[in-house]
């Protein structure tokens, strides 16, 4: 496929909705399209003969117009069913390659119709614990209570107090008296019912 020269570079190229910068790559540039990883990227290519070592920014409008075509549709292009991410999509039937926004909206939708037919994924998704049957003994540990609840932190000790030994100090002359020491804080009143 041919080329722009450099002066029809493209600083920003847009495709399948997404901004792609014109000084990156032609495989990273893909990669930046949720749904497109380094893989697809690389047989979208392969597959129109494209460059992958050329910038984005020097690609042709029909070579834009071929890899949006391509990434929409890519069972056309005779790609293999195991490249898609959607194969025999429930509520269609149809394997399917899905992009951008529709991955994550998708993907709410799976776990709510297994949490509306309280199967036991659903029901691994509602309590928030690990779904594909890894074990949870020891793992998986985020927020609630874990282990041996500690009884409340030890107040940070100051320096000279009772619990703390005595710094090392001069031995008293013999005619000096003991200093008496400051009297204790009073204990709190008790309450009054």
């Amino acid at each position: 496929m041919e080329y722009l020269s450099s002066q029809e570079y493209r600083h920003i190229v847009r495709i399948v909705g997404n901004d792609i910068p014109g000084e990156r790559k032609l495989l990273v540039g893909l990669t930046q399209i949720k749904g497109i990883g380094y893989n697809f990227a690389t047989a979208i290519s392969s597959t129109l003969k494209i460059n992958t070592n050329s910038n984005i920014g020097n690609l042709t409008e029909a070579n834009v117009q071929a890899i949006e075509k391509l990434i929409l549709n890519p069972i056309e292009a005779k790609f293999p069913l195991w490249f898609l991410n959607r194969q025999r999509d429930i509520e269609t039937g149809k394997d399917l390659h899905l992009l951008t926004s529709d991955i994550p909206f998708t993907l709410r939708n799976d776990i709510e119709r297994e949490r509306v037919t309280v199967s036991w994924r659903g029901y691994r998704h509602l309590s928030g614990l690990k779904v594909r049957g890894q074990r949870t003994r020891t793992s998986g540990r985020r927020g609630g209570a874990v282990g041996v609840a500690k009884g409340g932190l030890a107040a940070p000790v100051k320096k000279g107090s009772a619990g703390t030994p005595a710094a090392e100090a001069p031995p008293a002359a013999a005619g000096d008296a003991p200093v008496a020491a400051p009297p204790a804080a009073a204990p709190p009143a008790e309450k009054k019912e």
